[in-house]
């Protein structure tokens, strides 16, 4: 996409970005740091629409480091989002479920009530209002439980340790839906491209993999894929204790995005087939 800024460059939404448009400009820390919201609102030059895939996310990190969560996550965003006001483009972005308290078992939707349970939520919700706040023609998009064939997440994690185990103990009562990075960059191109050729759209989106699953449920499916012998233990989340609280619903209706834009809920499983095959998103 001609005139497309994005914000990261190394991050799982922003590698995948970057193979798919590569005609786009991908600014990493060295050239706009996050942690200097106004060097980041300058960066936006001459684009025609930019898309934030750049955040704090060291979840457990966050609780003992709130102040810069809450710069890279909501002041640096809203920098961002008024510069793109201010030169009339689209601007996108990626938010998280962690904006929800997890409670009951009931996919939220976009006007539901937010109460997150951690300080990185906390800095993703702020980050939210405070981009629709600006005024300009913005898109959230709230996902879940990302994951790729490169960088640190629970697939590449599982591979790791699922080779060198017999067994791991894998939190059961926490439920969501796996998101592959391909289809979260598929789904902000599509966006952007609406969002420049009608001035209207925009607001609050949830996209999330399909089916929704447990954590034990996801790393069973692994093994199982690439045929690794590990045994999954289930356990609740009380058996593994963490700095920050993850909620235990993290199930997002996704219909909306489906009537905007016509964008449908992945199929996790097969995502997880082609990253273990090696193949792109086709």
């Amino acid at each position: 996409m001609q005139g497309l800024l994005v914000f990261g460059r190394t991050g799982q939404v922003a590698r995948e970005l970057a193979a798919l448009a590569p005609d786009a400009r991908f600014l990493g820390r060295d050239q706009a740091d996050l942690a200097d919201p106004q060097a980041c609102a300058n960066a936006i030059g001459n684009a025609t629409a930019v898309i934030n895939a750049a955040a704090y996310t060291a979840v457990d990190q966050a609780q003992s480091d709130p102040q810069m969560a809450h710069r890279i996550n909501a002041d640096a965003p809203a920098s961002m989002a008024l510069a793109c006001r201010m030169r009339d483009i689209p601007f996108l972005h990626i938010s998280s479920d962690y904006v929800f308290s997890g409670q009951g078992s009931a996919p939220r939707a976009e006007d539901a009530a937010t109460d997150p349970l951690n300080v990185y939520g906390a800095s993703k919700l702020a980050g939210e209002r405070a981009v629709m706040e600006q005024g300009g023609q913005s898109a959230i998009l709230r996902t879940s439980w990302v994951f790729s064939g490169h960088g640190r997440n629970f697939v590449t994690t599982m591979l790791r340790m699922g080779a060198s185990r017999d067994s791991i103990s894998v939190v059961d009562d926490q439920v969501g839906g796996p998101t592959p990075a391909a289809d979260i960059a598929v789904a902000l191109l599509t966006m952007a491209a609406a969002m420049r050729d009608d001035p209207s759209k925009g607001g609050i989106f949830h996209l999330s993999g399909a089916p929704d699953i447990s954590w034990a449920g996801f790393a069973t499916q692994i093994f199982h894929d690439a045929g690794l012998s590990c045994r999954v233990d289930p356990i609740p989340t009380e058996d593994y204790p963490t700095p920050a609280l993850r909620p235990l619903n993290s199930r997002l209706e996704c219909s909306r995005i489906r009537r905007a834009f016509g964008i449908e809920r992945p199929d996790w499983r097969q995502a997880l087939g082609r990253i273990l095959n090696g193949e792109r998103q086709p």
